[in-house]
């Protein structure tokens, strides 16, 4: 794994991470858990409910802090239920043994993202979630907190994915321009790259009924998170409409919207991408809580023509107008360090190629 070019590990690289030993699992990889440029990772035996969030720390383990705040431990093999305003901690079937040369970083899956349920990767002596150093060794846990609908999971759940980097691999704005000249990112807008590819909102309603949006429904029923098309969308979700030709938007405080950028994006089979989850310089919300985009989102030769940017919706303190075509986050560009042997969408069942406003897997296909 040493003599690769500098970028974001392929599909086979990972394949090869995991021979050398530097992944190690309890139990053998699911079929289709290596993604083009990711790896699902999958909940464990047990969850913890703890008493709050935490970071170890330099020095201390993650098991060191679960003595002093764990409260309870929950048996996931038959599965349970992850109740809402609850954190809960769960070691991983995954553990690691990174290189040297070898860093990570991990995302929330899109469809966990699109539920309202909060995840975050931490390991030992961590400092910041979501951050693997290089040459780390040891175990890795996710932090779980349905914050909207309640969940079932079990042992094996894919909730959270892994990206391995070797050295430098984001673009800067003018190598992300020079990428849109040859391969163009995006469509619907001339961009212009500050920090990445900003992405504006769709107000407007571009289907014939005018849907622009949903508002999670608290005080649901439970959501199963490995059954697909098992659930009602009105029973979850109050569909919002473009009215009275207004193209505007209220984000009450603290309720969870499914929103749509205005572009259509595309990443190149030999790039991946990652939405910034939250900006100040656009207002006090969260755009993104599931952000890994894979090589060949939006891409013609894997189907994804078209394919916009579903956005995780959350406004914090204060109500925030959002009017159509106003800037709502930025997606950020790396190089891969090889092309993948296969591309989102293509071939691998991929439930988000040429989306357009769309809730997870979990809904059936709504009638509105």
């Amino acid at each position: 794994m040493i003599d690769i070019n500098p970028g974001i590990l392929s599909q086979a690289q990972i394949s090869l991470l995991a021979q050398s030993g530097a992944i190690s699992t309890q139990h053998p990889f699911d079929h289709d858990q290596i993604q083009p440029a990711s790896l699902d990772l999958r909940l464990g035996k047990s969850a913890f409910r703890v008493r709050a969030s935490f970071l170890p720390g330099p020095g201390t383990s993650v098991a060191e802090k679960l003595q002093q705040w764990a409260l309870h431990e929950i048996d996931l093999s038959q599965g349970a239920v992850l109740e809402t305003g609850c954190v809960y901690l769960v070691p991983l079937l995954e553990s690691l043994n990174l290189p040297a040369t070898i860093a990570a970083a991990t995302n929330p899956k899109s469809s966990t993202g699109r539920l309202d349920v909060f995840t975050r990767v931490i390991v030992d002596h961590a400092r910041a979630f979501d951050t693997i150093p290089e040459g780390y060794h040891g175990p890795v846990y996710l932090e779980v907190s349905p914050r909207t609908f309640p969940i079932l999971a079990r042992t094996g759940s894919r909730l959270s994915q892994i990206r391995f980097r070797h050295g430098e691999a984001k673009l800067s704005d003018e190598d992300l321009s020079a990428l849109h000249v040859a391969q163009t990112v995006v469509t619907g807008t001339e961009p212009v790259f500050q920090g990445g590819l900003p992405l504006s909102i769709d107000l407007k309603g571009a289907q014939s009924n005018g849907l622009i949006g949903y508002r999670a429904r608290r005080h649901s029923a439970v959501i199963d998170v490995d059954k697909k098309d098992a659930c009602d969308v009105l029973d979850f979700w109050d569909p919002l409409t473009a009215r009275g030709g207004s193209e505007s938007l209220i984000l009450d405080p603290d309720e969870f919207y499914i929103l749509v950028s205005r572009e259509a994006v595309h990443v190149p089979p030999d790039h991946a991408a990652e939405m910034v989850p939250f900006d100040p310089l656009v207002g006090e919300f969260r755009v993104h809580y599931a952000g890994f985009f894979d090589p060949g989102f939006g891409n013609a030769s894997a189907g994804g023509t078209g394919a916009r940017a579903v956005l995780e919706v959350r406004s914090h303190e204060v109500p925030f107008i959002l009017d159509h075509g106003q800037i709502i986050g930025r997606l950020v560009y790396e190089r891969l360090s090889e092309v993948p042997t296969q591309l989102y969408g293509a071939g691998l069942g991929s439930n988000y190629q040429a989306q357009g406003l769309k809730l997870s897997k979990h809904f059936k296909a709504s009638l509105l």
